[in-house]
């Protein structure tokens, strides 16, 4: 029962802090602040009362429309949210024992979102972002009870660096948002979990660009945006990343 509870409520935070996230995610590629100022449509700027703003219901209720101007809502809003109450869940799962990580996780998992969706949206993760995950990092890696600091800026060279060289090597086919991004997914995670999410992410990355341009979606010149894929390979290192490096160790010694 006390377990069931706890989902409920890590639920709700999940759906209100994408909620968040969205206004993140629209406001700051845009210079606008996210402290402050109420929120409001982005077709014709009337502001939201509260009830516009539940999380998933509102969107269903209004079917998707502005309750005043008709126009179109982005499913992008539902599904931040969908997404950020069900990473909360899993980081609830597997650190739910542990206030410090659980913490820790939530303020990762809600960066990465946000990076991710900005990425694919506008093909870049601003600056505020990473220095809010870089100062947050710094901070829980001084904190008793984390890696320590030897382990994380490990973590953090060896990943920020990797992105690095496929950036040089790529001749800027890379761009210098998810060098930063790695470099502080690396101080989260630290060693070997950071540097495994970026190669999970470059990976994934890669095959989704070779699966887009079989399909013709993609030509060889068209930019895809790498955020998700570390986002995504960050999250697969969190939750089962030991997993991968026994199995890869099991495979090399078959």
């Amino acid at each position: 029962m006390l377990f069931t509870f706890g989902v409920f409520l890590i639920t709700i935070l999940g759906l209100c802090v994408g909620s968040f996230l969205n206004v993140v995610i629209y406001r700051l590629p845009r210079g606008q602040t996210v402290v402050t100022g109420r929120s409001f449509c982005p077709h014709c700027g009337n502001i939201l009362s509260w009830c516009d703003l539940v999380p998933v219901l509102s969107y269903l209720i209004l079917r998707g429309r502005c309750r005043y101007c008709g126009a179109k809502i982005s499913w992008r809003y539902p599904l931040v949210e969908v997404v950020t109450a069900a990473i909360f869940f899993l980081v609830f799962l597997y650190f739910g024992d542990d206030l410090f990580l659980l913490l820790k996780y939530f303020f990762l998992s809600g960066l990465l979102i946000a990076a991710a969706f900005i990425d694919v949206e506008h093909y870049l993760i601003p600056d505020k972002l990473v220095l809010a995950g870089l100062v947050a990092g710094i901070i829980f890696t001084l904190l008793p009870g984390d890696l320590g600091v030897g382990v994380a800026l490990l973590g953090a060279v060896v990943a920020g660096g990797f992105l690095f060289l496929v950036a040089v090597l790529s001749r800027g086919g890379l761009g210098g948002g998810d060098i930063k991004l790695g470099a502080v997914v690396g101080l989260f995670l630290g060693w070997p979990l950071g540097p495994l999410s970026i190669f999970l992410g470059c990976c994934l990355g890669g095959f989704a660009g070779l699966i887009l341009l079989m399909l013709r979606i993609k030509g060889r010149k068209d930019p895809l945006p790498l955020g998700p894929f570390i986002a995504l390979g960050s999250f697969v290192s969190l939750f089962w990343g030991q997993q991968v490096i026994d199995w890869y160790f099991r495979c090399l010694w078959l």
